[in-house]
């Protein structure tokens, strides 16, 4: 299962930084791409970021990159998503996912979601 936590506030100015950690249990963490994505109220889901389950070659949205930077530790089994320079329309509910030997992280192979957190970028 994948337990998303926020590290420090979720109401941050723009041009603020957030850090979300994503724990991960029950699984291999090393078999698993593991992704960020996030939602909008009135928007479909957006993958932002993902780590590949093979070489771990990272991917990213055209519209985070450059400004998030996702990051795993192994020993605890834990994806983080750094953001910074945040902007109003970063405003979503932030999920991550695991998805076994994948490699692209799209929405529906995914085979483990976060409950997700509410990231709030003020103008």
């Amino acid at each position: 299962r994948c337990s998303c936590r926020r590290l420090g506030g979720g109401l941050v100015q723009a041009g603020g930084s957030l850090r979300l950690s994503c724990a991960t249990s029950g699984f291999t963490f090393d078999d698993y791409a593991i992704g960020w994505f996030r939602q909008a109220p009135g928007k479909e889901r957006e993958r932002i970021s993902c780590i590949n389950s093979y070489d771990r070659s990272i991917k990213y949205g055209d519209s985070v990159k450059g400004r998030f930077t996702i990051s795993t530790d192994s020993r605890k089994n834990t994806v983080y998503l750094q953001m910074n320079s945040l902007k109003p329309e970063d405003s979503a509910v932030y999920y991550c996912a695991a998805d076994f030997l994948g490699t692209d992280c799209y929405e529906y192979d995914m085979d483990y979601w976060g409950k997700g957190t509410q990231v709030t970028v003020s103008s």
